[in-house]
């Protein structure tokens, strides 16, 4: 039975995932390399159950008992007695296989372990490990609190066991679990990457300005968000990195990053969480 979530990572995703693991009553430990990463993610927990509380989706208690349920720790040692670990660190390939290999030995035999990558593939993570079985894709969509979609990625070796209890968990999570199959992007970021990058080519090559890109794609398309918006939520350098993994993976020049991109995350205009990227905010 799974109780207490593990979750690595206290940014922007990470703490939405700890945040709504928590609200749906699960214990939670919350994991990072610094104090300040772990603060930053107490505090954007807080100040989103903040707002649930002014909008009255929630009451004080239930904004205490969510609280109550989260622990965090530097201590990766904290996970030996997790049910289920969710991996939320930046999207780079090294980075989570060594993050894998660390909760494999930390991990009692059995625990699943599942990344929120958004295009790594979930193969080679499980082969860092010696569960590759245990070893799925969790992929949640962001603001974490708000989108109902968690993309489950079945990597080569993922058994049908592992496959059913974490989609079990999204429900429990009040999520609507979506299973895709491992290939470059899945589903979501496969489909929505292209486009990204396609606009972002419309403006490198003076089609038309940002804000007219995005009303076009808003009004025309109906769409809640412009794409060059979306990609300041996303953060351009996550951006890039999927596209690269597209691109590598695929060996399809249309996948190719915009080089307005490059520049862009060369220059640490990153998006929201840096202030700059395609908007000013």
């Amino acid at each position: 039975m799974i109780e207490k979530i593990g979750v690595v990572g206290a940014g922007q995703m990470g703490a939405g995932i700890a945040q709504v693991a928590a609200m749906n009553g699960f214990s939670v430990v919350m994991n990072d390399i610094k104090e300040a990463f772990l603060e930053s993610g107490t505090d954007r927990i807080e100040k989103s159950l903040a707002s649930l509380l002014k909008k009255d989706r929630i009451t004080e208690d239930e904004k205490k008992a969510t609280l109550d349920r989260i622990e965090t720790t530097l201590d990766m040692r904290s996970f030996e007695n997790v049910d289920f670990v969710v991996e939320a660190v930046v999207e780079n390939a090294s980075l989570k296989l060594e993050v894998f290999r660390q909760l494999d030995k930390t991990c009692k035999p059995g625990v699943i372990l599942s990344t929120n990558t958004s295009s790594i593939p979930i193969t080679r993570i499980a082969a860092g490990t010696k569960r590759p079985a245990d070893v799925i894709g969790m992929h949640f969509m962001n603001p974490v609190p708000v989108m109902k979609l968690v993309e489950l990625i079945l990597g080569f070796a993922t058994s049908d066991e592992t496959f059913q209890t974490t989609h079990d968990m999204a429900v429990k999570l009040k999520k609507t679990p979506v299973a895709a199959n491992d290939f470059p992007g899945f589903i979501s970021n496969r489909i929505l990457m292209p486009m990204i990058n396609e606009a972002i080519f419309a403006l490198y090559e003076g089609v038309g300005t940002a804000e007219a890109i995005d009303s076009v794609m808003k009004l025309g398309m109906n769409h809640p968000m412009g794409p060059l918006a979306l990609a300041d939520l996303i953060g351009l350098d996550t951006c890039l990195s999927i596209l690269e993994v597209l691109h590598q993976g695929f060996g399809d020049p249309k996948y190719r990053p915009c080089p307005l991109l490059r520049k862009y995350v060369d220059a640490g205009h990153l998006g929201r969480k840096m202030g700059k990227g395609f908007y000013t905010y």
